[in-house]
């Protein structure tokens, strides 16, 4: 009898971007000097040097292609990717594959070429439907380009979603519920809503430690947060995540694999994985810095910064934290609190337990870092 293959996903992370937005703590770098031809043969060093064994005992569910803008990545790369990713290990007949993509007119253009690539899914960053937001978010497009980029990617992709950015500092409850109810009208089946988070990293953070920025006031931010429930909800676009909504068969299936703590690997500047081999977990992270993740691949395969076991209680920790963002929920034996604080929880509307699965509730999603602290305790 054949040995059932073990589900994986692949997270491929391009590290550029044409401009730095100041929100944004991602492994993302500025240049315009990019040799497509020398990075597509370093992607595909590490899947055929250094995963080729892992891969040919899974198959593979979902690909992500994230950054940075990986829209500048050539179609070319892509599919050489998508390939050699598919001539190691088995693919799944209804396999997810993802691009992150920003609505600039010139990018806009390549979307059939990423469709002829293998991509099936498009995450556009569109972030707001007002230009002063889009100055304010530092981002590189306008409205009218944005407009016309989900246009082309609607004409092109059956399956694709729309990210925005809210509780701005200066944005009121009803200037939001205007621009997300034009979103709703745009978007298809998946939407993405992320409350601004100013990270210290950042040139926000910057400007937030010299006070020349605020957030937003949390009593705003948190009438903001379930207001979007109710009306995405209204429009058949649940909240299945704490900032992600979708129709029923939208789910981003890549993204629902962190969440669920399977099995993924990072290739990349920077990229994260999480991996089972010889019933441990293994954490991995490649090295940041561009040149020398490329330098290291080509030289030796991989460009690893960690490669370790993680304990048991570190994947009981990490199972917690990335469970409880799902609606979904996690199993009731990964905690090991009190019972007296579940049937506080409980109480005090957080959570709920059925069928040995703990939920976190609208109001536990609204507070989720102290939730998290709490039952991870």
């Amino acid at each position: 009898m054949s040995k059932i293959k073990e589900n994986i996903s692949i997270y491929i992370h391009w590290p550029f971007c044409i401009k730095k937005c100041p929100y944004c703590d991602f492994n993302s770098f500025v240049t315009k000097d990019i040799d497509h031809q020398k990075w597509t043969e370093a992607y595909l060093q590490s899947i055929q040097k250094y995963y080729s064994e892992i891969l040919q005992d899974r198959t593979i569910t979902t690909i992500f292609f994230g950054g940075g803008t990986p829209s500048l990545a050539t179609p070319n790369m892509i599919s050489s990717i998508i390939n050699a990713l598919a001539d190691i290990s088995g693919i799944a007949n209804n396999i997810e594959i993802t691009l992150e993509a920003n609505p600039t007119s010139v990018e806009a253009q390549k979307f059939s070429e990423f469709k002829s690539a293998g991509i099936n899914r498009v995450s556009m960053g569109i972030q707001s439907l007002r230009d002063a937001n889009l100055q304010f978010l530092g981002r590189n497009h306008s409205v009218k380009e944005s407009l016309h980029a989900i246009d082309a990617v609607s004409k092109i992709f059956h399956n694709y979603s729309l990210d925005f950015i809210y509780a701005l500092p200066h944005q009121t409850l009803s200037e939001w519920e205007t621009e997300l109810r034009e979103a709703i009208s745009l978007a298809n089946g998946h939407m993405s809503l992320y409350q601004l988070t100013i990270e210290n990293s950042t040139k926000f953070g910057a400007m937030a430690r010299q006070g020349l920025l605020n957030e937003i006031d949390q009593d705003i931010a948190a009438d903001m947060f379930e207001m979007t429930y109710n009306i995405t909800a209204s429009h058949g676009l649940d909240r299945y995540e704490v900032s992600n909504h979708a129709k029923p068969g939208y789910e981003s299936l890549h993204n629902l694999n962190y969440w669920r703590y399977g099995d993924y690997i990072g290739i990349g500047p920077g990229a994260h994985g999480r991996i089972t081999k010889d019933a441990v977990k293994i954490m991995t992270v490649d090295k940041k810095q561009p040149e020398i993740w490329l330098n290291e691949v080509m030289s030796k395969g991989n460009a690893l910064e960690i490669n370790q076991t993680l304990e048991d209680e570190d994947i009981r920790i990490e199972s917690i934290m990335m469970g409880l963002r799902t609606v979904e929920g996690i199993n009731r034996n990964l905690m090991k609190c009190k019972d007296e604080i579940i049937q506080q929880l409980i109480k005090d509307g957080m959570i709920s337990l059925g069928n040995e699965k703990i939920c976190t509730t609208r109001k536990g999603l609204a507070v989720l870092n102290t939730l998290t602290g709490m039952l991870c305790s």
